[in-house]
């Protein structure tokens, strides 16, 4: 107990430190704050009044501008055109809204592309994207890279010291370039010349005297083939590690730049999708924050029940939330759905009060801002039919904008009652953290073994099961103090160090808790198999020794039973062989290793390390050995349904419901309901004080 009470007393003053975080950005009073996109140069100029006291009559408190509108801001070399930008800036200042400004990289004018050919991405195949899109300039190529720097400060200059700007965006949902032009080429092979500094030491990591691979020179190295069968393993992994590196460079430039001329009052984020295998999303050095884009009915066939699909998939917003924060406690999003979109593969009508709903839920993650792409529904262009806050008449409320604005009414009613009371402390009590390497899932998916495996959809079995016992979740990376955490998760983290594997077992000789999954520690950090015995090195770890490990085919899936209960599964499963004080917790039923043990439980000093050995097909063995340990551990969790999340900030409790049908919660008797009911309906929240 007194390890919980000093968790919770480390919880407190991390919640209070991140409250306190940046008052100048975001005053912790404020609670968040909403914005809406507009495009000046996408209306008439007389419209933008109206348009934009339309947003501000809604409650909206900033806006965003000169998101894709580098042709208009410099619309040949070297001439720049603010003049525009300057009286939308001081329409949008007059209906007392903030604005942020993005640096406009997304989308490079025809002329810079037509006078410089060679910035466009090339294809592995050879062939060059065009003008007419977005993100289709290589951030691998110099001369784009420098010359949007020369647009940047210019951007800068005329608006770093200006009040009425709040902070910038960086590009727009960068991603990693994959692109085969010469600079890209010789970036890679400089690249590869600062990791290894010898050649000697790049063919040993890359294993290349395996099919006669071996190089005498980085100058023989090429980008390599993606397509072509049977090409290096880790030229590959090394590769997609420096596209990454490419984006996370270029964003930290661009930062660099723009702190050459902005006030201190000014922050700098970008808008990142959520992509969990995308190693540059944190990777930055210069943003004050950073941001997240979420859309969650696009065509998906996911959610509970039929309708589902009208809600979204509960952990979507959940996992960014609890993704995104870790590595940036003052977080915000930056692009929320406001209804229906036209890019899906089926636009369908999101459920009444589904906006609403993720706008809540954006919030009980933590966010500071929530910005929704758009304003104004466009009449042209590729995005028709997706919806804005208004209509293209620019006048009429969407069903969307009007959920926008039943939320920020909502948010001005919390503010009345905040006073900054910390969770309560069962909530703390079992703060979980999962260890998670984005490294890790793109080697994993480029040598799967078996189609049967997702990385994502693994690591999901075990999340679900952690946000139903209401549990507040962290993605960590390895270099974080694990000592915050009663429990650990670790899921299929295939590559491991020999120092990650010492200090796991300091964690839990010291009191902490470690969950492993299956396809964990079976190779050293070079992606390379130990040489020993299959995964020997976490032996002691775990408390036993992998036999071996089996993959079935998908029409003939396996059983695992633990207390009575049986599990099917058919895609990893490691069968393990318990030592010393290890305890065999699940047990495989069939096949040819059937008795052997499938989950082990070995207490470990004053801690313990629990293996699961098999991957579920519906993840309900995972949630059965979660919930055995956090019993086994006397830490009390609760017992959600799938679809109900509830999460704690500001002193706030928040409950939220993507069932299919509505769902009643119990709350303590002190509490205080500020918005809505017990019984939460399809797409409701229930916002209540805690005592």
């Amino acid at each position: 107990m007194n390890h919980f009470t000093t968790l919770l007393t480390l919880c407190m003053m991390s919640l209070t430190t991140i409250a306190q975080e940046n008052p100048v950005y975001f005053p912790a009073h404020q609670l968040t704050t909403v914005g809406a996109y507009y495009y000046p140069e996408h209306w008439d100029e007389s419209q933008w009044d109206r348009d934009l006291k339309k947003m501000a009559d809604m409650g909206f408190e900033f806006t965003h501008f000169a998101e894709f509108a580098w042709a208009q801001l410099e619309p040949e070399e070297g001439v720049y055109d603010f003049g525009w930008l300057d009286r939308a800036i001081a329409v949008a200042a007059r209906n007392k809204l903030k604005v942020i400004l993005c640096t406009s990289t997304a989308t490079p004018p025809v002329w810079l592309v037509r006078n410089h050919p060679d910035i466009l991405i090339t294809r592995e195949e050879g062939t060059r994207y065009d003008h007419g899109s977005r993100q289709h300039a290589s951030f691998s190529n110099e001369y784009y890279r420098s010359y949007a720097m020369k647009m940047i400060a210019e951007l800068a200059k005329r608006y770093g010291e200006d009040e009425r700007v709040m902070g910038w965006q960086l590009d727009n949902e960068p991603h990693s370039t994959v692109d085969y032009g010469d600079d890209a080429l010789k970036r890679f092979r400089i690249w590869l010349k600062e990791k290894y500094h010898t050649i000697e030491a790049l063919n040993h990591a890359w294993g290349t005297n395996f099919w006669s691979g071996t190089y005498s020179s980085f100058d023989q190295i090429n980008l390599p083939q993606h397509r072509q069968w049977g090409m290096n393993l880790y030229q590959r992994l090394d590769h997609s590690r420096f596209c990454d590196h490419e984006t996370s460079t270029f964003l930290d430039e661009q930062a660099r730049t723009l702190r050459q001329h902005i006030s201190p009052r000014q922050w700098i984020t970008t808008n990142f999708i959520p992509m969990y295998d995308a190693r540059f999303i944190g990777a930055d050095k210069e943003l004050d924050f950073i941001t997240y884009t979420r859309y969650m009915v696009y065509g998906e066939h996911k959610g509970i029940g039929e309708e589902g699909y009208r809600v979204g998939e509960y952990t979507r917003i959940a996992m960014a939330n609890d993704y995104f924060r870790p590595l940036s406690p003052l977080y915000g999003v930056m692009e929320l759905q406001p209804g229906q979109v036209n890019w899906g593969t089926v636009n369908s009508q999101p459920l009444p009060g589904a906006v609403r709903l993720w706008l809540w839920h954006v919030f009980a993650g933590g966010s500071r801002l929530t910005c929704t792409y758009r304003f104004r529904a466009p009449t042209y262009g590729f995005e028709q039919y997706h919806y804005g806050i208004v209509g293209t008449d620019g006048v009429t409320s969407t069903s969307g904008g009007r959920e926008y604005q039943q939320f920020i009414d909502e948010m001005n009613q919390l503010r009345a009652h905040y006073d900054q009371q910390q969770p309560p402390a069962a909530y703390l009590n079992r703060k979980t953290a999962i260890l998670y390497d984005p490294d890790n899932s793109v080697a994993i998916e480029q040598n799967k073994q078996t189609h049967n495996w997702n990385t994502e959809e693994h690591l999901l079995k075990y999340y679900r099961a952690l946000k139903s016992f209401g549990a507040p979740v962290d993605f960590i990376r390895d270099s974080t103090d694990f000592t915050r955490y009663p429990v650990i998760v670790v899921p299929a983290y295939q590559q491991m160090s020999h120092s990650l594997i010492r200090k796991l077992t300091q964690y839990a000789e010291n009191g902490g808790n470690l969950i492993l999954s299956c396809r964990t520690g079976h190779q050293n950090e070079l992606g390379h198999l130990w040489e020993a015995a299959h995964a020997e090195p976490i032996y002691e770890l775990i408390g036993g020794e992998i036999a071996f490990y089996d993959l079935p085919q998908s029409f003939a899936p396996g059983t695992v039973e633990m207390e009575g209960y049986k599990y099917r599964w058919n895609s990893w499963g490691d069968i393990l062989q318990p030592s010393g004080t290890t305890e065999s917790w699940a047990f495989y039923r069939d096949l040819f290793y059937a008795g052997k043990t499938a989950v082990t439980f070995h207490p470990l000093q004053n801690g313990s390390v629990t293996y699961v050995g098999a991957e579920s097909l519906e993840g309900d063995l995972e949630q059965a050995v979660l919930r055995k340990v956090y019993n086994r551990l006397e830490i009390p969790i609760e017992n959600y349904p799938p679809g109900i999340l509830v999460e704690y900030r500001d002193g706030f409790g928040i409950a939220m419901n993507y069932r299919d049908s509505s769902y009643t919660i119990e709350l303590p008797a002190e509490s205080e309901i500020i918005i809505g009911n017990k019984e939460i309906p399809t797409a409701g929240v229930l916002v209540w004080k805690t005592k």
